[in-house]
Parts: C-alpha cells; structure tokens; sequence
C-alpha cells in the first residue's frame, strides 16, 4: 500500500475543486452524483469507476440508485479526510464519467448526522455505540464502519434541549440556498445566526434540524511538532 499523503488544507482543496466542477467537498470527501440514461448503463459506470479505483489502489464509497451513482472519495488511513489520492481519483471518475456520457447532479448528495444535546456524553455514547453497531470516532462521535448509517455525534450542553436528538443536514452551500427557501415557506422557524455555516430549523412542534453547508468547515490537519 502506498504511503499516506498529507492531508489537504480547505484552500487546496478549493484549488482542486475549481478544476472538478462535478464535485463538492463534504464532511472530509469529496462527493458528487452521476446520472445515466439507463440502469445499464450505471452499471457500466459502475465498472468504469471499479477499474480505475483498482489502478489507482483508491476505491470510493458508491452507491446504485437505478440510473443514479452516489460517489465519494475520502483517505481513510488519513483519518477520512481528503488527501491527493481522493483528487487523482476524482479526476479519473470525472473522465470515465464523460466517456460514459453521464451528467453530475452534484446538488443531490446530501449527508446526514445525528446530534444528541447532553451534559455527559461519556454516560451515553457506549449504548448507541453497542446498539448501533457502531465505531468511536476520533472526536467521540460514533461511525458506522461500512459507511451505511448516518454519523452520530454529541453535542455536550450544560443545558439540553428538551427535544435531545436532532438531525444535521450537510449540502454544499451553492445547493442549499433554495432548500433554505423552501423550508422557510413551510412556516419553520428559521434561526440564521450561524449562517451561512449552519441555520438551525424549528417546526410548529419544537423539532428541530441544522441545514448545513460546508462554507467553514476545516479538513482535520495533524499537529505540527514544534521546531527546535
């Protein structure tokens, strides 16, 4: 196996994405949706991506939707997030794309989390953990180790909301405006104090759900040893 690259910082990541217009950057990946005119022919896609992964030793996340490939590529050994491997990778996806005729509806890759508010996430999180079959994470949040599941994370509140689990809902920022919109005209309550970063959605019953964007999120750099 080849060494680990570096992780990307988000302006190289950025960098990379003025070149991949088919792609979003999406907690620690890079993501995008293809669609073909015929289930066969996602198939064949499928294939296409399949032998490049295996020449590149850098296999994506994929998932079939009839005549809809759900694609993502992230360094696992370098904690999930993106190095230059997931660029390459996307770039020849892109290509096999192309030849396949196929066209990028980024804007459907949607990713979602669940947070828990509670003041002691070390007394709760090993029963989700167990239950769900889950792995700790590196930040105590827990993962589903074949990527299924929605991510589950803890959000530690001195004072919890009465409604503890909310959902987290990631797009990318170009994508999220008219969902924003639409939700808006539902009659939601709309809490855009951390916007664009995230704006948190109240219903008629007090639920509550963050539409979010990736617009500050930052790639998980390791620690620099100090000099001298």
């Amino acid at each position: 196996m080849a060494a680990t690259d570096p992780v990307l910082t988000r302006p190289q990541i950025d960098d990379a994405l003025a070149g991949l217009p088919d792609w979003r950057y999406r907690l620690g990946g890079l993501v995008t949706v293809y669609k073909t005119a015929t289930s066969a022919a996602a198939l064949e896609l499928i294939a296409a991506v399949g032998r490049v992964a295996e020449e590149l030793d850098h296999h994506p996340d994929l998932d079939w939707r009839y005549n809809r490939v759900f694609l993502r590529f992230t360094s696992h050994d370098a904690g999930s997030e993106v190095t230059a491997r997931d660029v390459r990778a996307a770039t020849a996806a892109t290509a096999a794309a192309a030849e396949a005729g196929a066209a990028a509806e980024p804007g459907l890759y949607r990713s979602v989390e669940i947070g828990i508010d509670t003041d002691d996430p070390a007394a709760i999180s090993e029963v989700w953990r167990v239950a769900l079959g889950y792995r700790k994470g590196r930040f105590g949040d827990l993962v589903d180790p074949y990527g299924r599941g929605p991510g589950l994370w803890f959000q530690e509140t001195s004072t919890p909301n009465v409604n503890r689990l909310h959902l987290d809902v990631h797009r990318s920022k170009a994508e999220s405006a008219v969902v924003l919109d639409k939700t808006a005209a539902t009659g939601a309550l709309m809490n855009r104090d951390h916007a664009p970063d995230w704006v948190v959605v109240t219903d008629a019953q007090g639920n509550r759900l963050c539409l979010c964007t990736e617009e500050n999120h930052e790639p998980d750099l390791p620690e620099q040893a100090p000099q001298g």
